[in-house]
């Protein structure tokens, strides 16, 4: 049975990149445990608005697990303590009556802060922009059984498809590395065939980009892997690598 409960809300705010931000803690009272995070905010927002305040600026979209919008930190972890989640998966009746809630926007340097807890994360569309795609020519559609594709390598290539671009990766990098998102884009298409033909440049493309835009660069902590919420491998951290070595040797 659900109850509401009393919490303190700690958030992040900044009212624009250049600005000096600071902490803010807000009570609230009555909120029920069956309500997602985002809806939190939202009842923390009609309580400041109430009270002739700014209400606190995030981005939020699908609320179903899919966009990836709801990039933050909430108690130190990238959308929250529950694994393989985004925060808008996220509900009150993970905390308890009388906690304190910490929420802070992602903290890299490709991913720069717009407002309190909305952060630019325009980069991860750059790097798709360099490279993360297949040419092909226009005309009729092929069948979609004329390239036999083995099933475990569809299926890994599904796995990799499943990055939703949050960066939650980066965010939890120690280095700010977006090694997990750009490996993970070059899987889903280097290991079926239609992608093989620009697969050597789609990997020198992808990482100069990631280099270019102040990503750092992959130690294997794993912190990325854990902090996923589409639990994607880093598996394809390693593939990523061996597909850059070969398009290096082959130059």
């Amino acid at each position: 049975m659900d109850h509401n409960i009393n919490i303190n809300v700690k958030v992040w705010r900044q009212r624009g990149p250049r600005e000096k931000g600071h902490f803010e803690t807000y009570a609230l009272k009555d909120v029920p445990q069956s309500a997602s995070f985002l809806e939190m905010i939202d009842i923390l927002n009609e309580q400041l608005i109430a009270e002739d305040k700014e209400p606190v600026i995030y981005d939020h979209d699908c609320r179903e697990g899919i966009c990836g919008m709801c990039s933050m930190y909430v108690n130190g972890h990238p959308h929250g303590p529950i694994s393989a989640i985004t925060t808008c998966q996220l509900h009150m009746r993970t905390f308890k009556d009388g906690d304190t809630i910490t929420v802070e926007p992602w903290r890299s340097a490709g991913f720069p802060i717009i407002r309190d807890l909305m952060v630019d994360r325009s980069a991860y569309d750059k790097i798709i922009q360099a490279g993360g795609y297949v040419s092909v020519n226009t005309g009729g559609v092929p069948d979609a059984n004329s390239i036999p594709i083995p099933k475990h390598k569809a299926d890994e290539a599904m796995d990799a498809a499943s990055c939703i671009g949050c960066g939650a990766c980066a965010a939890a990098c120690k280095n700010g590395s977006a090694m997990l998102f750009v490996s993970a884009k070059v899987s889903q298409l280097a290991l079926l065939p239609q992608g093989r033909a620009e697969a050597h440049k789609r990997a020198k493309a992808m990482i100069a980009k990631m280099d270019e835009l102040g990503f750092g660069n992959c130690t294997n902590t794993r912190a990325c892997e854990m902090e996923c919420p589409k639990s994607v491998s880093i598996s394809h951290i390693a593939r990523l690598n061996r597909q850059f070595l070969a398009a290096k040797l082959s130059d």
